[in-house]
């Protein structure tokens, strides 16, 4: 059966890389499988309300596998790098959404296809970032390991709030989703794609006009907003781990907001309200995407996704 009721929202839906490899698992396909299965069960009543649907996602934990199995095995097979290793991420994680997403819609009846789209995302090479890398990735070194790796491999290494020694690349801002026209083209045709992984693969357009990957890893929730003003969406959201954006998280006086104006979350961030390495990032992004035209960015949990699209969970970030 087709979806059900008039053609509703476009939505962009940034799914996060830590509901995909939760904190103590060891990360196997198969955990991750199921993580995200369980995940796309909680999409299903998006797409049978009729909303057109992008979803993008996190790759952190898994991009880290990969470079750590690099270290492992470099003197066995030719290490990949770090553009490469997000592409893998991509089609891996792109599969496993696919093929569970379809599976979940075929049992609910719905007759709705599914596909993913190993996607680039333009960079400039002239940004601040690849001047001052500042995002750590990989395996954790002492500092002599990572001080050789320095000299021998040209990486930049800093040492990580008293955890160890890694390397860090840098995190420039995303420009421009090329592959954005096919995506509109997919949702038009009544897809659910899944786009943009891990941020995207960072590229850059050189003089000759040619496109080449480059070192870096772009912030996900920024990536997913450059997603969602490409590919003219009427609402992106950022699912976490709790129902709705917290003041004063963790505090006696915490409370829950329920709607705020991008002026309101401004001053909120302005106050110190939402940490840059939690909500932070999060509310920023929802910020530019209703700066540059949307109608509404949410941010809210994954297990109650559909209600907040429905307006009766989540956080609403408008005008």
């Amino acid at each position: 059966m087709e979806r059900g009721g008039p053609v509703g929202k476009t939505i962009v839906l940034a799914l996060g890389g830590n509901a995909i490899t939760r904190p103590g698992q060891k990360g196997t396909f198969q955990e991750q499988l199921q993580n995200i299965r369980t995940a796309c069960q909680y999409l299903v009543g998006i797409v049978a309300s009729g909303h057109r649907l992008v979803i993008t996602h996190g790759n952190g934990p898994q991009v880290g596998n990969l470079l750590l199995k690099n270290e492992m095995t470099r003197e066995v097979v030719p290490p990949m790098p770090l553009d490469v290793c997000v592409a893998n991420t991509q089609g891996s994680l792109g599969y496993g959404i696919q093929q569970s997403l379809a599976v979940a819609l075929q049992r609910a009846g719905l007759a709705v296809p599914v596909v993913s789209l190993v996607t680039q995302v333009v960079v400039d090479p002239a940004d601040p970032a690849f001047q001052n890398p500042t995002k750590p990735i990989g395996p954790f070194y002492t500092e002599e390991e990572a001080k050789s790796h320095a000299r021998t491999r040209g990486y930049t290494v800093r040492e990580d709030s008293g955890r160890g020694w890694r390397r860090v690349v840098p995190s420039p801002e995303p420009v421009e989703i090329l592959e954005r026209e096919a995506i509109r083209a997919l949702l038009q045709t009544g897809c659910v794609v899944v786009a943009g992984g891990g941020g995207g693969i960072p590229v850059v357009r050189q003089e000759d006009g040619d496109l080449k990957g480059v070192a870096a890893v772009i912030d996900k929730d920024l990536a997913g907003c450059r997603l969602a003003a490409d590919v003219g969406a009427d609402v992106f959201m950022v699912l976490t781990d709790v129902p709705q954006v917290m003041l004063d998280f963790n505090k006696p006086s915490q409370r829950p907001i329920i709607r705020m104006t991008v002026a309101e979350a401004r001053q909120y961030l302005a106050d110190g309200q939402f940490p840059p390495g939690s909500m932070g990032p999060k509310v920023q992004a929802a910020c530019r995407f209703v700066e540059a035209g949307g109608n509404q960015a949410i941010i809210g949990a994954m297990e109650l996704a559909a209600e907040a699209i429905a307006g009766t969970s989540g956080t609403s970030i408008v005008p």
